[in-house]
């Protein structure tokens, strides 16, 4: 084991990997890296599997079977992501029951093409959460204005949600909203309120990557890479005044736990970066950071962990962020764009995983 991934996990952070195919779970790699390098989850997107699908040999057995079945292609992918899914969740069981239902989650998302419809959104989530039938699973539900009563829904019916496509502090304070309805809805049926999870998966290299494209046309280079990390740091500012509520303070009191912030989009876009440069400076207890293979080996390898590396900079992150506004970024702006961009870019994803499977189709 890393000493530095031992140190990363002593300040309260969980490791998770954020990559998933048949060929990582059928060579056995998710239990090394879970045996090695600290790995307590799993989270995919559309985008993974449609790269999953396009390599090797590993589905085409499954695929054989559906095409030779007749079944229609969306029904198809659902049959393949949720195998994937049930065979990590089954492999990340042994973490699940040793946190106390904690860790040991993977996340399936939903059909990204519904992002912004809710009743769909609700219908998918529930349809999934029966498929892959394991206690250890987190439904992906997109943070758009339409995914909110969808959050607050499916965790009022007990369902566990990774809320994704986080990218502005207002958003992400709705997000918590709709999420402590959530479980107050919960609690009002009589649900056992200690078995729902959640996370809120805040996005950080992407706001970089963003604000530094525009900070290159306004002729400030010296704010570049500064962004996402601030971000993210006020979001756990955020995260914290929840909790300090006395509205969680009963949801606690009834056995809720906490909807943990997630560090995703942690793989460093700029060369220029440190390829640490997520983990180093997002460490706070209580976090998430889900990362790529690439980034994971780094952190092994050569990250700086020296402690919290949040809640001393917050006074840091707003005058970063007031600098970036004197500069003339416009940060509403930027998050629409990454919001609306993130959609777009998992549904093109789902629309290639669907032509793959398509092509294969074939009995």
């Amino acid at each position: 084991m890393s000493e530095i991934l031992n140190k990363l996990s002593g300040q309260g952070v969980a490791i998770w990997l954020d990559d998933i195919s048949r060929e990582r779970l059928r060579s056995g790699n998710l239990e090394q890296l879970i045996r090695d390098k600290n790995v307590v989850g799993v989270t995919s997107n559309p985008t993974i599997f449609a790269n999953a699908l396009s390599k090797g040999d590993a589905y085409n057995a499954q695929l054989h079977d559906l095409a030779v079945r007749g079944v229609e292609v969306g029904e198809a992918v659902r049959a393949i992501t949720a195998y994937d899914i049930r065979w990590a969740a089954d492999v990340l069981r042994p973490v699940y029951d040793a946190s106390g239902g904690v860790d040991g989650r993977v996340s399936l998302e939903v059909d990204p093409r519904l992002a912004r419809e809710s009743e769909k959104t609700i219908a998918e989530a529930r349809a999934l959460w029966w498929m892959v039938d394991r206690p250890n699973l987190f439904i992906k539900i997109p943070a758009t204005v339409e995914g909110l009563p969808a959050i607050t829904q499916a965790i009022s019916e007990g369902i566990s949600v990774n809320v994704t496509l986080i990218f502005s502090l207002e958003r992400y304070r709705a997000v918590m909203d709709a999420w402590l309805a959530g479980l107050e809805a919960a609690q009002a049926k009589g649900l056992n309120l200690a078995t729902i999870e959640s996370v809120a998966s805040f996005f950080v290299s992407r706001v970089d990557t963003e604000i530094d494209k525009r900070l290159d046309k306004l002729g400030k280079p010296e704010l570049k890479g500064k962004a996402g990390v601030a971000n993210a740091r006020l979001a756990y500012a955020a995260f914290e005044d929840v909790v300090n509520s006395e509205r969680w303070q009963r949801l606690r009191a009834a056995g809720a736990r906490p909807q943990r912030p997630l560090w995703a989009s942690t793989g460093v876009k700029n060369p220029e970066y440190s390829d640490t440069l997520y983990v180093d400076q997002l460490v706070a207890p209580g976090t998430v950071n889900t990362m790529p293979e690439k980034t994971l080996d780094a952190t092994a390898d050569h990250a700086n962990i020296t402690g919290d590396t949040v809640r001393p900079f917050y006074e840091q992150a707003w005058n970063t962020m007031a600098a970036l506004k004197d500069a003339g970024v416009d940060y509403d702006d930027v998050v629409k764009v990454l919001e609306d961009e993130g959609v777009e870019k998992f549904e093109a994803s789902w629309n290639e995983l669907l032509e793959s499977v398509t092509k294969n189709l074939v009995p």
